[in-house]
């Protein structure tokens, strides 16, 4: 059956495969208003074209009656309010709803005609001079070229905005690149994967499983995908296995690939474990130089305490390591500043061991939850390191938690990126700061350790010069990185690095049940919710119930019992994306109510999403171009659908304001509701949390732990007791892949290393 009609809005795109619903204004029916659901892969169409479509009517069992769409092809607009609504979709850069409805007055039906053959008759349009007309012109050059890698792109379901970043990397050679190898589109730009590159080739008549750059990619792409779920390297043989089957080949023939991979450097093989270089170097590089900022200190060492000393006079049990304290840089005697430090605030015996610790570790790691000091700790250690005249750099792994840093310390804080002073030159990315350009620290501290991923931490320590004090400061028991490695962990379970535990909860912090039931979840205790101020447990059984409960919560109970923003100072958490009480639909749910459309307020549709001004948005992927990462977390300040751009504001500062193009925005997701993962290191006046069987995959202790320790004034947990009891007993902890502490182990001369119940934190070590 065939069917014709303008695409009004695509209220669903999945971005891998492309498929679509959408909803389609028929121009082949009598009833000129008919809008129908259309289904099918129809990847690269957008808001205003005209379609042919081929397919079935479908009755399907919840969304009622929908055109199946087998195949389809874009056809010109034949009405004037069809043209019009076709230029001023965003497909052409320059020209917008205003400037389309001007461009269709001035030249009618021949509109799209005359754009095609006599682009400069545009300055006879009202409000469009050489300056603007020259800029559309250029864009139209632009869109016609896109637009054949666009239909050459189509037939493999390549979605808009992923046909876009592959013209933006490959440029007028697309075509010819992708016929040459189409592997490197896996290889080389973000967002595509080995399974579309595969799909491509097999359109291009690519069609041997065994061709040797099908198996590179293959195997880079798997590789790639155990990084993003944590793991440092592959262990073999079970690696082997499982890519042999995942691409369809011998086994024999992807031995021998690698074995070629590994000579031409494009991999590692260690033993029984395989690499990608990058992360092999960063682990062996990460191992070698924490132990040589932890041993130089010691070698340089002129008058001690001995151990009895030091421990008498933090009044404190801790695990040393090392050797006895170095002299100070100014001369100062080290107990008589300590001494100093503590008469100006209480603090507790933990506390006053790592005070201790630091004057004379050249490392030094100290973790502990919520309410027992660190960020006390944190003053308390610059201030005994001023004194002794060190230059003292703090820094922490996100925007936010470096912004917190600041604000609780009075000195500033920077991200880790901008600390090692991350850039671009000449197109390739690069640390300012490194071995040969070291920091100009003495003491550097740094925050929210458990972020940290195993290559950013080894970049940091390339940049630490030999003699400055590293101060580690985090929470083992948080969720790891999102990235690859358990960086905090394995320094921890390697036990050569100095570490302490602060374990004391201050009075202040036993006062807010945030804190006392966390530390309750992190043992495995049901928290308490009765005649708590900050801590409430409100019952829901249904998911929909759970649902309708926090869109309450957010829009009208708690604004009106605590007097806050609901956007700015509400954050909902969930455990997954997907289900009813997932972050994708609770997003939805509440950019209808916090955001809602209006007349004169601009919106663009996206990927079956819609980004309007004002929206609350999140960075999803590391962008080092822009300088934004995963997590970082702003609003929508600017949407210009001439310009193709949207604006968003990560911060106050002019250089944290961001120009993203249509193109770029499946880098960016609604976050009114975010994954407790993406809420690693940031701090919200209120948190609330769904809790349902719903998420049984993900109903782990330390999840619930880290999702209670963001919230800052009050927690509200909205559902299901039995879930929650359930969360609170599973203690399972990710496992990942690593050997950093044993290299730790081995190159700090602690003698062999010995897993042993500290390695039940989530490292798993390939011997």
């Amino acid at each position: 059956m065939e069917i014709t009609g303008v695409v009004e809005r695509t209220t669903f795109q999945n971005e891998e495969n492309g498929f679509t619903v959408a909803k389609l204004t028929r121009t082949d029916s009598k009833d000129e208003t008919e809008l129908i659901t259309i289904v099918g892969y129809l990847s690269g169409v957008k808001s205003g074209e005209t379609l042919r479509l081929y397919g079935d009517w479908i009755d399907h069992p919840a969304y009622g009656r929908q055109f199946s769409v087998d195949y389809f092809e874009t056809v010109a607009p034949v009405t004037k309010e069809g043209v019009e609504k076709y230029l001023g979709s965003g497909l052409i850069k320059g020209i917008g709803p205003a400037t389309a409805r001007k461009i269709v007055e001035t030249f009618g039906l021949d509109t799209l005609d005359l754009i095609e053959r006599q682009p400069e008759r545009l300055q006879e349009v009202p409000g469009i001079g050489p300056h603007k007309a020259r800029r559309i012109i250029e864009a139209l050059a632009e869109t016609k070229k896109m637009r054949q890698v666009m239909l050459f792109l189509r037939g493999a379901g390549v979605t808009t905005g992923l046909a876009g970043k592959i013209y933006r990397f490959f440029g007028n050679d697309t075509i010819r690149v992708l016929q040459k190898n189409p592997y490197l589109l896996a290889q080389r730009v973000p967002g595509i994967g080995f399974k579309t590159a595969d799909r491509i080739a097999g359109l291009l008549g690519r069609t041997d499983p065994a061709a040797p750059e099908r198996i590179r990619a293959g195997l880079l792409y798997l590789l790639g995908k155990h990084s993003e779920a944590g793991h440092v390297f592959a262990g073999l043989p079970e690696f082997a296995e499982e890519a042999a089957t995942e691409l369809g080949i011998e086994s024999t023939r992807l031995q021998a690939e690698m074995e070629r991979m590994s000579r031409d450097k494009q991999v590692v093989l260690d033993e029984n474990r395989l690499y990608l270089p990058a992360l092999y170097h960063s682990e062996r590089g990460a191992a070698k130089k924490l132990t040589a900022l932890y041993k130089h200190l010691q070698s340089k060492i002129t008058s001690y305490a001995s151990q009895t000393e030091l421990t008498e006079m933090s009044g404190a049990r801790f695990d040393v390591t090392s050797g006895p304290p170095q002299e100070l840089k100014t001369g100062i005697n080290y107990s008589k500043v300590t001494d100093e430090v503590q008469e100006r605030i209480t603090l507790s015996p933990e506390q006053k061991a790592a005070l201790a610790l630091a004057q004379h570790e050249g490392v030094l790691v100290i973790t502990g939850g919520p309410g027992t000091g660190k960020t006390t700790l944190i003053r308390s250690l610059i201030r005994l390191y001023q004194e002794q005249g060190l230059k003292v750099v703090l820094a922490a792994p996100t925007g936010r938690a470096a912004k917190r840093l600041t604000e609780a310390t009075g000195l500033p804080a920077k991200t880790i990126h901008r600390l090692l002073e991350f850039g671009f030159t000449v197109g390739e990315a690069g640390y300012g700061r490194d071995e040969k350009n070291p920091l100009e620290a003495e003491a550097v501290i740094i925050d929210e350790v458990s972020m940290v991923d195993l290559p950013l931490f080894y970049h940091l320590l390339k940049a630490i010069p030999l003699g400055a004090r590293l101060i580690l400061v985090g929470d083992e028991d948080q969720l790891p990185s999102v990235g690859p490695g358990t960086v905090l962990r394995d320094i921890i379970a390697s036990r050569v690095i100095p570490q302490v535990k602060l374990k004391t909860i201050f009075r202040q912090a036993r006062e807010s049940q945030i804190v006392t039931n966390a530390h309750l979840i992190n043992v495995g205790r049901f928290p308490k919710v009765n005649k708590a101020k900050d801590f409430f447990f409100i019952p829901a059984a249904e998911p929909e119930q759970i649902v309708d409960e926090i869109v309450r919560l957010v829009t009208v109970r708690l604004p009106r019992y605590l007097n806050c923003d609901p956007v700015e100072e509400i954050q909902v958490l969930s455990p997954m994306r997907r289900t009813v009480t997932g972050v994708d639909n609770l997003n939805h749910l509440l950019q209808k109510v916090l955001n809602p459309e209006s007349s004169g307020k601009p919106q663009i549709h996206y990927g079956g999403r819609i980004f309007r001004l004002g929206d609350k948005v999140m960075q999803i992927r590391n962008n080092y171009q822009k300088m934004v990462f995963n997590g970082d977390m702003g609003r929508i300040t600017k949407l210009d659908p001439e310009e193709q751009q949207i604006e968003v504001s990560f911060s106050e500062q002019e250089e944290d304001r961001i120009l993203y193009e249509y193109d770029e925005l499946d880098e960016l997701v609604l976050s009114y509701a975010v994954t407790v993962h993406k809420s690693q290191g940031s701090e919200y006046p209120v948190v609330i949390l769904p809790v349902t069987t719903q998420h049984f995959l993900l109903l782990q202790r330390n999840l619930f732990y880290t999702a209670v320790t963001r919230a800052k004034k009050m927690a509200v947990l909205v559902g299901m007791e039995k879930a929650l009891a359930m969360a609170v007993k599973n203690n399972k902890i990710e496992q990942r892949n690593s050997r950093l502490a044993q290299l730790i182990c081995e190159y700090g001369e602690g003698g062999p290393w010995r897993p042993d119940s500290t390695l039940d934190s989530g490292t798993h070590v390939s011997s």
